[in-house]
């Protein structure tokens, strides 16, 4: 008598497949273009810090990131020298998480000379001759913050550190050449940087200076942040620039809004 026809084990005994929810699929395609962003040009791989490389990953995808990070290539296959190096393009964003910022510095340009730029706006390597800017903003802080001394030195990690971030517009130059790299996409790129900060945080102080810098002020949420718009300190502006009282007024907000203040000093 032939053997009765059974089903194979595999097909009676496999597992129904599980119907994911459309909450679980949203997050697994947040995961995915997350995680493509983070594959892309080696440019976007220098950021580090998982608040800003989460709230910027979509801007490494596009056209003019991409032209960027292709500027930046050519420049150096034609052995023009990109400053700051590589690991310090970030630095400002690295060092100061989103969460943690309290104050929005706006600088410009980069350095542009061999072992200035350190990628936070206005610092310099120590070591190196203070810039005339930042010897104004000395000035100015010996005047308005008590106990504050000129550190003879150009480095403002300790503002970093401390919430401050020191935004540089375009955050790469060529050597020797100022401003080569704002029309490049830069500019893009650090707009949605301050349209970041103002969207997800709350009781920011933007410093503007300048009236390049006060351009950015329609970016911002006046009715969430604080806006201090104050003379550029270059030997151009600073007799408009002295006694502004910016650091001290920076301090005075934030206490306001329930926040540390920043300690200046260096």
């Amino acid at each position: 008598m032939p053997p009765k026809n059974r089903k194979r084990k595999c097909d009676s005994e496999a597992p129904a497949p599980q119907v994911k929810s459309s909450k679980d699929v949203k997050k697994m395609k947040k995961i995915d273009s997350v995680n493509k962003s983070a594959q892309g040009g080696k440019l976007s791989k220098l950021l580090t810090q998982p608040d800003w490389t989460s709230a910027l990953s979509a801007e490494f995808d596009k056209p003019y990131f991409l032209e960027i990070e292709k500027q930046i290539e050519a420049d150096k296959q034609a052995g023009i020298q990109v400053f700051p190096e590589e690991k310090l393009i970030f630095n400002c964003l690295n060092r100061t998480g989103l969460k943690n910022v309290k104050v929005v510095l706006l600088g410009q340009d980069p350095y542009h000379d061999v072992g200035q730029a350190m990628g936070l706006c206005f610092a310099v390597h120590e070591g190196i001759k203070v810039p005339p800017s930042l010897k104004n903003m000395y000035n100015e802080l010996a005047t308005d913050i008590p106990g504050f001394k000129d550190p003879g030195h150009g480095n403002l990690e300790k503002w970093a550190d401390q919430g401050v971030l020191l935004l540089n517009t375009t955050l790469t130059v060529q050597a020797h050449k100022p401003n080569s790299h704002s029309k490049i996409g830069w500019m893009k790129f650090t707009d949605e940087i301050i349209k970041i900060v103002s969207e997800k945080n709350t009781g920011v102080v933007f410093m503007l200076w300048g009236n390049f810098s006060q351009k950015k002020e329609k970016l911002i949420d006046a009715s969430k942040h604080t806006i201090l718009k104050d003379a550029h300190p270059s030997p151009l502006s600073v007799t408009k620039y002295k006694g502004c009282k910016c650091f001290s007024r920076a301090n005075a907000a934030l206490k306001k809004a329930g926040k540390r203040e920043i300690d200046w000093t260096l």
